[in-house]
């Protein structure tokens, strides 16, 4: 199929059939990212901006080595060395970017919406890079195909997620992608850092208890607490919060001997999980960082119109 979208801000504007096609052309990328030559002519001419206006390193390099593995020309500006310095607003901001013509805008931004915002304001295509407490639709996408990868489907697996489900950006595109491709989402948390309403995103049910929500779990995926965006201490301290939502290697054996066990990063080792679980055989983090690459690539490509890639 085509995909006809000129932007990916969330994955609740996208169809089952298309995250199928941008995971099923992730799955294609990973042939180039495992060449000798590492790099295909399919965005060449091509011009893509990184504005992150909040920190990153897998996000922001996975992103920035994707657009080069496709040959585009690749800028990344932060706004510490930026007009934002001085004041300019982020629709001037675009405004003065979209005039030296680029092709995609790959942004990150505190404000949830802004992507919306952007994409009003300009005719290049806009890759949401995280918004806010909003969406994440990257980190959604490699999360689903690093699950695909280990079982083959996604339909019918038991998903929980555990930690600050309120103030995460990646447990809404989680839902939202695994719910339309048939998985069953468990929350748990504590109750400051559930959102009310969070039902409503799909196929979503609220546990009481951690043992609740990965009890014979397909998959567990741990969630940073999200301090910066809290305003205010949400929990006692992180050994409190550790005793009761830390994944450690007893509580791991609640869910399947095969279960996999994954974390967006970064991880604040000791606090959502100990370091056992971390470098444990049941963690896949390293292969979600890997997925990254891939995943970014098809969606970087399919906003160009899609191609050949040689």
């Amino acid at each position: 199929m085509e995909f006809k979208h000129k932007d990916i801000i969330a994955l609740r504007d996208l169809g089952k059939e298309e995250i199928e096609l941008l995971i099923s052309t992730a799955e294609n990328m990973r042939e180039v990212n495992s060449r000798d030559i590492k790099k295909v002519p399919t965005l060449r001419g091509k011009t893509i901006i990184n504005l992150f206006y909040e920190s990153s390193t897998r996000t922001r390099t996975s992103f920035e080595i994707a657009g080069k593995r496709l040959s585009a020309d690749t800028v990344n500006i932060a706004p510490s060395n930026s007009s934002a310095t001085k004041g300019e607003t982020l629709a001037d901001t675009a405004m003065n970017l979209l005039a030296m013509k680029p092709d995609i805008i790959v942004m990150r931004h505190a404000v949830s919406g802004s992507h919306y915002f952007l994409s009003k304001k300009v005719g290049c295509s806009i890759i949401n890079a995280g918004d806010g407490a909003h969406e994440h639709p990257s980190q959604g996408l490699l999360d689903m195909l690093t699950i695909k990868d280990k079982f083959g489907r996604l339909d019918g697996l038991k998903v929980a997620m555990v930690g600050d489900i309120t103030h995460s950006r990646v447990a809404r595109s989680d839902i939202q992608g695994l719910t339309k491709m048939g998985s069953s989402i468990y929350l748990a948390g504590p109750p400051t850092m559930m959102p009310p309403g969070v039902e409503r995103l799909g196929n979503v049910t609220v546990c009481n208890t951690m043992k609740e929500a990965i009890q014979d779990a397909d998959v567990v995926i741990m969630l940073r607490i999200q301090q910066e965006r809290q305003g205010k201490t949400l929990m006692p301290n992180t050994r409190e919060y550790s005793r009761y939502f830390g994944l450690n290697p007893e509580n791991v054996k609640w869910a399947k001997p095969d279960a996999m066990v994954m974390h967006p990063g970064p991880i604040n080792r000791g606090v959502e999980m100990s370091s056992y679980v971390v470098d444990g055989n049941q963690s896949h983090i390293l292969k979600q960082v890997e997925n990254g690459v891939a995943v970014r690539m098809s969606m970087l490509y399919h906003v160009c119109g899609g191609g050949n890639v040689e």
